[in-house]
């Protein structure tokens, strides 16, 4: 008997997918995007801050899903099945990452500008997985905790320069940009606390597996919820351990509570996993038996991850060729980024209001749906081809 999909997991996918588009509309079309950050507490306003803080949940759940995903397509796979399928589908991601996504990012046909992002880590978590599972679940779970919970004793550890070993601690743990040749790389995602994350993801799949109680289920993820969550306010009140910036009293209510939830992405702070793990369980919990006409649609953006994400990039950017023209300058300024795309002085005065950029987001969402529905039917009806499961 086939096993019944877990309705609350795409649901949350697809939540954090279309969320993920509003952070990459606001990237290519909003004013100030260019220079400014929009967590920096001295610069933004509050609708700017949280729509860019919203999006922090994003990496985090698609990451530990992909472990909770992993954990379920092994119940019908043998070890050594799932363990090559993660390799494998590992090292494609990886590949992605390296040609087609990063030229839909930057429109450069020489990628002079390289980026690891999120699909390039989740892809070597995926490789590191693949070994990790043939060893004892508690021991997956005591990796994954140590390295998430531990991975800031490392934050003043630093490798100067340009070489070798510079390169492979910002791989494992260090944001920061490299210099080959002609070729910029810049690892935004560093490896240690993401590999942890997905090995605490795969635990999480215990809770999903075949005839486990779902009244259980829901208690479960509410007490670990719970804990993460005022772990977190406990850690940010100390403010001495968990990340690497610390909040402070800001000159209003509003704004210190801003500083309070600003945590790290990069890496992935132990606070910043806290909160947004924490919520996403929460989510979890309460969205299992939820069942309506949004939430079947919203799932639908869930079930096809990658086809989305690699559709919305090129999509997105597309767009913004005839809105950068619109704006006084020239199509090309919106092609053949050769250091990031935040990194172009000359488009420090091009961009739109919110407004235009969540009218943006919402026509890129509405648009791509009919695709994501027809690859999901697609998927459903061809279970036997293998090549679907690399999408």
């Amino acid at each position: 008997m086939e096993r019944k999909r877990i309705t609350s997991i795409d649901l949350l996918r697809g939540v954090v997918m279309i969320i993920m588009a509003l952070d990459h509309t606001r990237d290519y079309f909003h004013a100030g995007a260019f220079v400014n950050d929009p967590t920096d507490l001295h610069k933004t306003t509050l609708i700017l801050f949280l729509t860019r803080w919203i999006t922090h949940f994003c990496a985090p759940v698609f990451i530990l899903l992909a472990g909770t995903s992993a954990f379920i397509s092994g119940q019908r796979k043998t070890k050594k099945e799932l363990s090559l399928f993660l390799l494998k589908r590992g090292i494609w991601l990886i590949f992605l990452e390296l040609t087609i996504l990063n030229f839909g990012w930057y429109f450069n046909i020489h990628f002079s500008f390289v980026n690891l992002q999120v699909i390039w880590v989740l892809g070597a978590c995926m490789v590191f997985l693949s070994g990790l599972i043939y060893l004892p679940g508690k021991i997956i779970l005591i990796t994954g905790l140590v390295l998430v919970v531990g991975h800031n004793l490392l934050d003043n550890c630093h490798v100067s320069g340009n070489g070798l070993a510079a390169f492979a601690w910002s791989i494992l743990h260090e944001r920061h940009s490299f210099e080959f040749g002609s070729t910029n790389i810049n690892i935004t995602y560093p490896l240690l606390p993401w590999v942890g994350w997905m090995a605490l993801g795969y635990c999480l799949g215990n809770l999903f597996a075949p005839g486990f109680n779902g009244g259980i289920r829901k208690g479960i993820l509410i007490c670990l919820s719970s804990a993460s969550i005022v772990l977190f306010i406990i850690l940010r009140c100390i403010n001495t351990y968990g990340d690497p910036a610390p909040w402070s009293r800001q000159s209003s209510t509003v704004f210190s509570v801003l500083s309070f939830i600003n945590v790290t992405k990069y890496p992935p702070s132990l606070d910043y996993l806290l909160i947004t793990g924490g919520i996403a369980l929460l989510f979890l919990a309460f969205t299992e038996n939820l069942s309506n006409r949004i939430t079947k649609i919203i799932s639908v953006y869930g079930r096809v991850p990658m086809l989305y994400y690699l559709i919305h990039i090129y999509f997105i950017h597309l767009l913004a060729i005839p809105a950068v023209v619109i704006a006084g300058y020239q199509w090309t300024d919106m092609a053949a980024f050769t250091k990031g795309l935040h990194a172009e002085p000359k488009l420090k005065l091009y961009g739109y209001n919110l407004g235009i950029v969540y009218l943006v987001w919402i026509t890129v969402v509405i648009s791509l749906y009919p695709l994501c529905k027809w690859y999901d039917a697609y998927k459903m009806k061809h279970k036997e081809k293998w090549w679907p499961g690399y999408l």
